[in-house]
């Protein structure tokens, strides 16, 4: 028998949290792109069609960065026809990661309404990852941004290295605020907080939110992105939901990591996620059940188990 069927978790609410989540899904991109084999285009249409079915209403479905860099998702023109109607017909938002200009021409002649950039607060990640300065990297966002906006796409900005920097070390708070403002000040509706290495602590977490919301950077506009590798992400979860943010980046099964930072190791999986919120008592309109059976039918097609500790739990045959 499995815990839900026997009343878990118990329900108590903790005060001052939101009464409810936005789940900002990233396991069909950012947990398949790390993935050493290459996934066939069917399996992840039925991958993202899964997740939907589980109550997911945010699923980044693909990447429109060259082939080269990311080859794993280099079938985004082929996937992203096979789940498009999922936003008409369910009304999924199905974002999808834009590099330059052209991967958002690219984005945009497939009918994307929602793109994603991927800024760094460090210039050695943003070496690596986008071989530009931060500062040149915000200089190619702006058409960007400013193009998707004039076409009325909702556009957010993941912010990497927003805690430490596996070259750099701490990263002084000052820094992530200001790539953040310069993001907001062109236009951006949104932005993802990223804990790349996951070497954040829950004080850092309040600290940095604080900060960004005295250089006018509201609390509304942010999304958290937590990795595990400390096994933090979930209580670093906890204090960004005390600060009042609503919106939470996890992968399904805890897939995925980082190309570009191999001590990345896997986001926070969703399972693990719902099960915390509702145990507060947070509304996340996810099927637990239906997630974690997702999971581990993904799990079965990448041939090894699915890291997620509730997987694990919910899963477990005796």
């Amino acid at each position: 028998m499995s815990t839900p069927e026997l009343g878990l978790p118990m329900v108590v609410p903790a005060p001052d949290l939101p009464a409810r989540v936005r789940i900002y899904e990233v396991g069909a991109r950012d947990g398949l792109q790390n993935e050493k084999a290459t996934v066939p285009t069917e399996v992840k249409a039925e991958f993202v069609r899964r997740l939907a079915d589980s109550g997911l209403t945010t699923i980044e479905a693909t990447s429109f960065v060259h082939p080269k860099w990311v080859p794993q998702l280099a079938d985004a023109e082929q996937l992203f026809p096979l789940v498009s109607d999922l936003g008409r017909s369910s009304g999924v938002h199905l974002p999808v990661l834009v590099p330059n200009e052209r991967g958002l021409d690219r984005a945009l002649a497939l009918g994307a309404r929602h793109v994603a950039l991927f800024a760094s607060a460090t210039e050695s990640f943003a070496k690596a990852n986008l071989n530009r300065t931060v500062d040149e990297s915000l200089a190619m966002f702006e058409p960007v941004v400013s193009r998707a906006k004039a076409d009325k796409v909702h556009v957010r900005s993941y912010i990497s290295m927003c805690f430490g920097d596996p070259w750099e070390g701490a990263v002084p708070i000052h820094q992530v605020v200001r790539v953040c403002k310069a993001l907001m000040d062109m236009g951006c509706d949104e932005l993802s907080l990223g804990d790349t290495i996951g070497v954040a602590t829950p004080g850092h977490v309040q600290t940095l939110l604080a900060e960004l919301n005295e250089e006018g950077v509201p609390t509304s506009a942010l999304g958290v992105h937590f990795h595990d590798t400390y096994g933090q992400a979930l209580t670093n979860t906890l204090a960004a939901l005390q600060h009042g943010v609503t919106t939470v980046d996890a992968s399904a099964g805890g897939l995925g990591g980082c190309p570009y930072a191999k001590s990345a190791t896997g986001n926070l999986a969703t399972e693990d996620l719902v099960w915390m919120l509702q145990g507060l008592g947070i509304d996340t309109g996810v099927d637990l059940a239906r997630l974690t059976a997702t999971s581990v039918w993904m799990a079965e097609r990448l041939g090894r188990p699915s890291p997620s500790r509730t997987v694990k739990a919910l899963s477990h045959k005796e």
